[in-house]
């Protein structure tokens, strides 16, 4: 079959991005490495000083990042979450309990880790309430971060 010019776009893209560049790969995942750590230790500093922990929100790729970061219900009470599909079942790998966002309100953790990074904005606004009271979210990507 022909080769669509799209197809060469897009590797040209790829190729620009370095994505098959060794050097940059390796770099990538020191930063992934670097990120994990930093995330740990700050999640743990705060279990440490007593603060209760939850997630916002579980997306398949917050998920991956619980797993990955090796976060289970030791450090994250419960996650919470609008989906009815998901809401009275548990976190894969981790088994953290998952429960409506309405929890957040009615129990108040400290922190929140919010596992839809990408929509943290959005989520931050629909949370007004609980950052009003005194929670506070915390942001994982592009590095951990508390707002």
């Amino acid at each position: 079959y022909p080769i669509h010019e799209s197809v060469l776009d897009v590797l040209s893209l790829e190729k620009e991005a370095k994505l098959r560049d060794i050097v940059a790969l390796k770099e990538f995942a020191r930063r992934v490495e670097s990120n994990k750590i930093e995330l740990n230790l700050l999640l743990f500093k705060l279990k440490s000083e007593g603060k209760r922990i939850v997630a916002v929100s579980a997306p398949a790729k917050g998920m991956t990042l619980l797993n990955y970061c090796k976060l289970d219900k030791q450090v994250l009470d419960y996650v919470t979450e609008k989906s009815h599909l998901k809401i009275g079942s548990y976190s894969p790998g981790g088994h953290i309990p998952i429960y409506p966002d309405s929890k957040l309100l009615e129990d108040m953790p400290d922190y929140s880790l919010l596992l839809a990074w990408n929509f943290a904005d959005e989520i931050m606004k629909n949370n007004q309430e609980y950052i009003d009271r005194g929670g506070k979210f915390i942001i994982p990507i592009p590095s951990p971060r508390i707002v």
